[in-house]
């Protein structure tokens, strides 16, 4: 008598998988973005100097707001990437006019064309940025330290080879020199648009952090870029090249300063020497507003942008409503501090959560 085998129903793995994996509802979602504190704070400090100053409502005001946060902000998308990355650059607000100077003095003194002082102080700039992060990694000094004595460095070179060249603390005015139109359009142009003015700036400053958002979120750069800020040893164990990315980011940093330094140069056709002193802190805290971590690993390019964007709209802003503008000091300590507390407050909200 034959018997007849009994017939299972195996049960698919796929289905058991998936149960298994944990969906996070919108609200954790939302908290592990790092610029959400910097969102909130954006539109309550947008509303209210909507408010207390009539000034800020027209849409002219709003365009100045936007260039004067691009002026802070097409740096700071380097520096936050830097500060991802683990580490600081406090040179780069004298980097900036450093450019600018060697730029109009190199070219004014030899009579040449204006592109090639430009391209000049490009190489120079990336030579900087290289040689801070050479350093860092070869030492094994704090970046903190490192960047300080370039700032110190810059600031006396700036200051002492301008006296030298030009006999007075501000570079020559460049606006009658070959390859002056082009470079100001590139650097400096504006479009009048009805009643509101719009600097080329924005416009650079929106590529500039849609790119680097493009490679912190999309890039196995991106990837390597957040290793090495939330733990170097580690990083390099997985085979991360962490000495090539660190040195890449100060580069990336030198590079924007080089640009901003381009700009204040075409824009005003002369610069002070003693210029861009404090600006590195401007830059940090932009960061920091914007979701960025001191300790590195955390953060992101919208953070940033939202940060420079909170900058430029109450340095204004306290102009725009009538107040005294020596408080504008005061509330960016105020608001460093705040954004320091919201942003490990919101960090370990979102880790408890991920975890329960």
């Amino acid at each position: 008598m034959s018997s007849t085998p009994v017939k299972t129903d195996p049960s698919p793995s796929a289905p058991a998988d998936a149960s298994n994996r944990v969906t996070l509802g919108w609200s954790n979602r939302l908290l592990a973005r790092p610029e959400i504190g910097a969102l909130v704070a954006a539109i309550v400090i947008f509303i209210f100097f909507l408010i207390v100053a009539p000034a800020f409502r027209t849409p002219a005001a709003f365009f100045t707001v936007l260039y004067q946060s691009s002026t802070i902000g097409i740096v700071a998308v380097a520096v936050g990437m830097l500060m991802i990355g683990g580490e600081f650059d406090l040179s780069a607000g004298v980097l900036v006019t450093t450019a600018g100077l060697f730029n109009a003095m190199f070219c004014y003194q030899l009579g040449i064309n204006l592109w090639v002082g430009a391209i000049l102080s490009l190489v120079l700039c990336l030579a900087i940025g290289f040689l801070n992060g050479y350093l860092v990694m070869r030492t094994g000094i704090p970046s903190f330290l490192i960047t300080l004595g370039t700032f110190f460095v810059l600031q006396g070179a700036n200051l002492g080879v301008t006296k030298l060249v030009t006999g007075s603390v501000s570079s020559p005015n460049i606006n009658q020199m070959a390859g002056y139109d082009s470079l100001n359009w590139i650097f400096a142009h504006e479009w009048q648009i009805g009643s509101v003015t719009l600097s080329i700036t924005v416009i650079w400053w929106f590529l500039f952090v849609a790119l680097s958002a493009y490679v912190l979120q999309r890039t196995r750069i991106g990837n390597w870029i957040f290793a090495v800020g939330g733990n170097a040893a580690s990083a390099r164990a997985v085979g991360v090249p962490v000495t090539r990315v660190k040195i890449g980011l100060f580069m990336t940093v030198s590079f924007l300063g080089w640009f901003a330094g381009m700009h204040y140069l075409y824009n005003y056709n002369t610069l002070q020497a003693g210029n861009g002193v404090g600006n590195e802190f401007l830059y940090i805290i932009a960061a920091v507003v914007g979701g960025t971590m001191l300790t590195g690993g955390y953060g992101n390019a919208i953070g940033v942008a939202i940060g420079a964007f909170i900058f430029g709209m109450t340095s204004l802003c306290i102009v725009y409503a009538g107040w005294d503008p020596n408080w504008f000091k005061a509330f960016l300590g105020v608001m460093l501090l705040l954004a320091v507390m919201v942003n490990l407050y919101v960090k370990r909200l979102s880790t408890a959560r991920k975890a329960s």
